[in-house]
C-alpha cells in the first residue's frame, strides 16, 4: 500500500490485476478519450502490469497506481502520473472502471496522490490534459483546484479524429492552502 483514504487504497499493481484491467480498459465508453481502444487483450494488459511493476513513484517517469476499494478489496481504476527529470514536476492522469464511476471514487484517488505529491514528493506543480469533449475529467480537475491554462486545437490525432485537448495545472502553493 502508497497511500490510504476512508474508502481506498492506492497501491502498485500486482501480476493479478491484469484480467481486471483488461476489463474496464476494454469498455468502449471508459477507452473513448484515452490513447488505447477498446477492447484492450488480456496480452496487452499483462505487459501493460509488467511495466507498472519496473516503475518506481520517486523516480522519474511514469508511476501507475492501482486504485482498490478497501472493504471490497476490488481493483476499481488506476491514477497515472508522470514525474518530471527535475522531480519538481508531473502530469497526471486517471482511468475508473465505468460502473464505480460518479460516486466520488476518482476524486478521493486523485486528490490523495496529489497530497502526496505535493506534501511528500515536494512538487511544485501537477499539470493533467484531456480531450476537451471529456467533462467528465476537466469537472474533476477543476473541482479539485486545477486552472485551466489553455486550448490545444486540433492537437492530437487519435482514432481516426483531430481532437482538442484541454490544459490545466495545479501549483504547490495552491494545493497547500486548500
Amino acid at each position: 500500500m502508497l497511500i490510504s483514504t476512508d474508502r481506498l487504497v492506492l497501491r502498485r499493481f500486482r501480476t493479478a490485476d491484469a484480467p481486471r484491467l483488461a476489463e474496464y480498459r476494454s469498455d468502449p465508453d471508459v477507452a473513448r478519450y484515452q490513447s488505447w481502444d477498446a477492447p484492450f487483450p488480456l496480452l496487452r494488459a499483462e505487459t501493460a502490469v509488467a511495466n507498472f511493476l519496473a516503475s518506481d513513484p520517486d523516480k522519474p517517469g511514469w508511476f501507475q497506481y492501482a486504485i482498490e476499494r478497501t472493504a471490497e478489496r476490488d481493483l476499481i481504476g488506476d491514477v497515472a502520473v508522470h514525474l518530471h527529470d527535475n522531480l519538481r514536476q508531473a502530469e497526471i492522469g486517471f482511468t475508473l472502471a465505468r460502473e464505480h464511476q460518479g460516486q466520488g471514487y476518482a476524486t478521493e484517488a486523485v486528490s490523495a496522490v496529489l497530497d502526496r505529491l505535493f506534501r511528500v514528493q515536494g512538487l511544485h506543480k501537477v499539470a493533467g490534459e484531456c480531450d476537451a469533449r471529456n467533462t467528465a475529467s476537466a469537472g474533476l480537475m477543476e473541482r479539485l483546484g486545477f486552472t485551466r491554462e489553455g486550448l490545444l486545437r486540433q492537437q492530437t490525432y487519435i482514432k481516426g479524429e483531430w481532437t482538442d485537448d484541454l490544459i490545466f495545472g495545479l501549483l504547490s502553493t495552491e494545493w497547500l492552502l486548500r
